[in-house]
């Protein structure tokens, strides 16, 4: 049995605790020193094949026009308030050093060059579509290789055009250079989050040791962890913000699962058991569910694979390799660290009175279960009401605009916008396969500047032995506007297919950003399928575990509900700005499409946890006494301040994770801590004791049929530990 061998584990990493920690640090030191030798370098591809703007990205790359690289725009304005490029010869000769020292940079393909049309006079700058028409901005399209080419040393290389505080003329710049190297500050998250979990888990325990260790598998597990992610780079793709992520959801569980492990020891020691005895009897009861919970959630981030977007498969595996790390250090490391501490883990604190540890959770479940109506009722309405307004959300990816204003990127964003208007900042760019046609070109151009949609399109860039033409387009409106959205769909549908009517060519719409919203389309169309296989698999397995077929639906009800209620405080913030300015945001942003999807998976499996934990207390005493407000009772009451510590926990780290500058982080941190915080208040405390009080002993219903066929697993492992450990049934206390 399952439990007999974690027992036996757990004994034995608590009787030779020197050999599973040598064991487990020379692992370490082989896997970092494998990733900085070996580790391949982690990137952000959004290619899809299939999409529209894949296809328009394919015939770029096809014709070498050097566009298929990465690019960086530079962006320089005159200082001064009324001083522009056609009046001032000291910024247009700081605006041709800033180009020529752009063109030197190492890697650097080729240039753009404002100076020959502003030597040409106004007019001509004007037309050039590189001076603003005011004459106050001028453009430096710098072209560099694919990203296989480059380093974060040319990011480097190029914010150094930027340190000239006395010249005549402002520099900032942005592009994808910038969104391939530049990432948020590291480790301000993390250490915010682990200091707010110490001091949980030290009210917790009232014990130094018993504070330490549960952080110290996290901190090591997430080492082991998040060095690997580079070497998992060499064969599949893994996102460039998939240590952040894995950071967030490691440190969350890591410092969870542990929790419980050493809570269940403490018990154990309580009752006068010896220390390797106490340390066997806690892996086989709190770690069985550890391990359940934890493959839950691996099984739920693997399951983003459906989504069929590359990134998002490779970012759901480094995930679950995260996880996976945490339980087995729960189950292997922790014990010996356990085995090593003896009794002093109950030492350098202040001592608890874990006598009334449920007094408290006693009364308040009882009172609930009184009233179970009112409660249902209020709180359910309470959580519709938080997740209406995920009927509104809008998918998308947040753009430079979206960073705060001490951001070069969005200083850069501004000034083009103020400068050309706001579609400049997001380009589309029609790629056409020529099919033998090139007089269909002119036909093409003419069809797109007439747009409504469009307010300028620059001059086609022709392949001829390739047949490819490129077309870079303006629009009238932002990125993330939905007017530009909708552009891009009429160009698709209406305005190309009739330009190209009676031809063999065939056009294609893409960019960066139509790119991204191409792959948000994706993402929302496999949403639903993808819930359905998570709500099917919880409910099958939370029958496989109590043995019932109410709890489980009631249990896949709740996970909606706080999910929902996650999504809608999302769209308020980041898509409606009710407060904002609290989390650093200077502007509202569309919810990054991939997010939805992500938090579904992760959350799934955390609110498993809860559910788990929960639950088969509840089920124990229910088994044991045939009483089921009482067993609602006690089993609430004995996991009661143990559960809302872990959740307590979760929600500080994720919380931790808003204070980054990005907008997705922020997204990932709100909306994480948002549901946790609902789903281990108002839901487990609130929503889980009403609905089974007015469900009664239907609880526990299961037609005679079905539990004659399903496998039954002895979740607590006590059934089947070694004697005479079987023999005692203990409450779990906090």
């Amino acid at each position: 049995m399952m439990s007999q061998r974690l027992y036996r584990m757990g004994h034995l990493s608590a009787r030779r605790p020197w050999a599973v920690i040598g064991t487990w640090l020379m692992l370490a030191v082989f896997v970092v020193g494998a990733a900085g030798a070996f580790g391949h370098k982690l990137e952000d591809s959004f290619r899809v094949e299939g999409l529209d703007s894949q296809r328009a990205n394919d015939l770029i790359a096809a014709a070498g026009t050097g566009q298929e690289g990465l690019t960086a725009q530079v962006v320089v304005t005159p200082r001064g308030d009324s001083a522009t490029f056609f009046d001032s010869a000291p910024a247009r000769a700081a605006l041709a050093k800033v180009q020529s020292d752009a063109a030197a940079l190492p890697r650097v393909l080729s240039t753009s060059d404002p100076s020959g049309p502003l030597a040409a006079g106004p007019d001509a700058a004007r037309n050039s579509g590189v001076v603003s028409p005011d004459g106050r901005v001028a453009l430096v399209r710098v072209q560099y290789p694919t990203l296989d080419a480059l380093t974060a040393a040319d990011l480097v290389n190029l914010k150094g055009l930027r340190a000239e505080p006395d010249s005549a003329v402002r520099v900032e710049m942005g592009g994808d250079l910038f969104y391939a190297f530049e990432a948020p500050p590291a480790g301000i998250g993390e250490a915010i989050g682990l200091l707010a979990a110490a001091v949980i888990l030290f009210l917790t325990f009232g014990s130094l040791i018993a504070t330490a260790l549960p952080i110290g598998m996290a901190v090591f597990g997430l080492a082991v962890s998040i060095s690997s992610m580079s070497l998992l780079a060499r064969v599949i793709e893994v996102p460039s913000w998939g240590p952040v992520l894995g950071a967030m959801v490691g440190l969350g569980v890591g410092i969870d699962y542990a929790l419980f492990v050493v809570t269940r020891h403490r018990d154990y020691l309580r009752q006068g058991l010896e220390v390797e005895d106490s340390v066997g009897r806690a892996i086989a009861t709190a770690g069985r569910p550890v391990v359940f919970a934890g493959g839950i959630v691996v099984v739920s981030v693997l399951g983003l694979a459906v989504a069929g977007v590359p990134f998002m498969t490779g970012g759901g595996i480094a995930l679950a390799m995260v996880v996976a790390v945490m339980v087995a250090v729960s189950i292997t490391l922790l014990p010996a660290f356990l085995g090593l501490s003896g009794h002093a883990i109950n030492r350098f604190g202040f001592r608890r009175r874990p006598a009334a540890d449920g007094v408290g959770w006693s009364r308040w479940v009882g009172h609930v279960a009184r009233h179970p109506w009112p409660y249902l009722v209020g709180v359910t309405a309470l959580l519709l009401a938080l997740a209406a307004p995920a009927l509104a959300l809008r998918p998308g990816v947040p753009d430079d605009g979206a960073l705060p204003s001490s951001r070069t990127e969005r200083a850069a964003y501004d000034l083009v916008a103020q400068g050309f208007g706001p579609g400049r900042n997001g380009p589309l760019v029609v790629a056409a396969d020529l099919a033998g046609d090139p007089g269909v070109v002119v036909q093409l151009v003419n069809a797109l500047r007439a747009d409504r949609g469009v307010d300028s399109v620059a001059p086609a860039n022709v392949n001829t032995a390739a047949g490819i033409a490129s077309v870079v387009v303006f629009p009238a409106t932002g990125p993330q506007d939905q007017v530009t959205r909708e552009t891009v769909e009429r160009l698709r549908a209406e305005v190309i297919p009739t330009a190209l009517a009676g031809s063999p060519a065939r056009a294609h719409v893409g960019g960066q950003m139509v790119n991204f919203a191409d792959v948000g389309a994706r993402v929302n169309d496999r949403l639903p399928l993808f819930i359905g296989a998570v709500l099917g698999l919880s409910f099958l397995l939370l029958m496989l575990v109590f043995r019932s077929v109410l709890v489980p639906l009631k249990a896949v009800a709740l996970n909606l509900l706080s999910i929902g209620a996650s999504y809608g405080v999302m769209v308020m913030v980041f898509q409606w700005g009710w407060g904002a300015g609290l989390i650093g945001l200077t502007s509202t942003v569309p919810i990054v499409s991939f997010i939805p999807m992500f938090m579904f998976a992760i959350l799934f499996g955390l609110s498993m946890d809860y559910e788990v934990f929960l639950l088969s207390r509840v089920r124990e005493e229910y088994l044991t006494s045939g009483d089921n407000e009482a067993s609602v009772v006690r089993g609430i009451a004995s996991t009661g301040r143990v559960i809302t510590s872990a959740a307590l926990i979760m929600i500080a780290v994720f919380l931790a994770f808003v204070t980054g500058q990005d907008a997705a982080t922020k997204m990932f941190g709100l909306g994480l801590a948002t549901a946790i915080l609902v789903d281990a208040t108002l839901v487990r405390m609130v929503l889980v004791p009403a609905t089974m009080k007015l469900l009664g002993d239907a609880n526990w219903w299961l037609p005679r049929w079905l539990a004659r066929r399903l496998p039954t697993i002895d979740l607590d492992g006590l059934d089947s530990m070694p004697e005479p450990l079987a023999a005692v049934r203990t409450p779990l206390k906090a």
